[in-house]
């Protein structure tokens, strides 16, 4: 099959959501194999001190705020997200991290999460969440090529209009990415939401 990508042209993550490639056939070019099903990720079972506290906040701006550009979304919705994320990890965040591992993969995670080497990438979309997962796959697979720490076997990364949040997981060992199906909703699904990014990076 004819690859999508040309290794004479320089590409960005952005690029590739422009382009509209569905997320399959990115992934083949890149010698990575792609399927789409129930991901199941694994939640944290601890406590959250704060969990209701966080979903009341989102509740209660939401009658007030217009989410039509992604710059608010960013701010009302996401953001309240990854500051309850850090306060159950202590995980160091990076927002607009530049990383370049080729020509090809190359840009700006809109959140690159760490803790202990561990790896989670955010991106953030106001819309179209299909081509968004185009963009989380050459995220992910970039970050699979620039993490040294073969410790950790799989790598997961979210696309977010705020609102719904969808994930992916890479599995580095055997080059499979699985692009799940499930959806989780902001405020409806905020605890579950929570549990699995606090999972992923633990």
């Amino acid at each position: 099959m004819k690859s999508i990508i040309d290794l004479t042209q320089s590409y960005t993550f952005s690029k590739f959501f422009e382009l509209k490639i569905e997320p399959k056939d990115l992934a083949r070019d890149f010698g990575y194999n792609l399927s789409r099903k129930q991901l199941n990720l694994p939640h944290f079972e601890g406590e959250l001190d704060r969990i209701m506290q966080l979903k009341e906040r989102i509740e209660e701006i939401l009658p007030y705020v217009s989410l039509s550009n992604e710059t608010a979304r960013r701010e009302l919705l996401i953001s309240p997200v990854i500051i309850d994320l850090i306060h159950y990890t202590k995980s160091e965040v990076r927002i607009e991290y530049q990383i370049k591992v080729t020509d090809q993969l190359q840009g700006y995670f809109d959140y690159l999460i760490e803790k202990e080497q561990k790896l989670l990438v955010i991106e953030a979309k106001k819309g179209d969440l299909d081509y968004g997962f185009t963009q989380l796959v050459a995220e992910l697979i970039a970050l699979d090529k620039w993490q040294e720490n073969d410790s950790q076997t799989n790598i997961i990364g979210a696309v977010t209009t705020g609102k719904i949040w969808e994930f992916a997981q890479l599995n580095r060992s055997e080059k499979q990415i699985i692009q799940g199906w499930e959806s989780y909703r902001i405020p409806e699904d905020i605890e579950d939401l929570i549990r699995i990014l606090i999972q992923a990076i633990i």
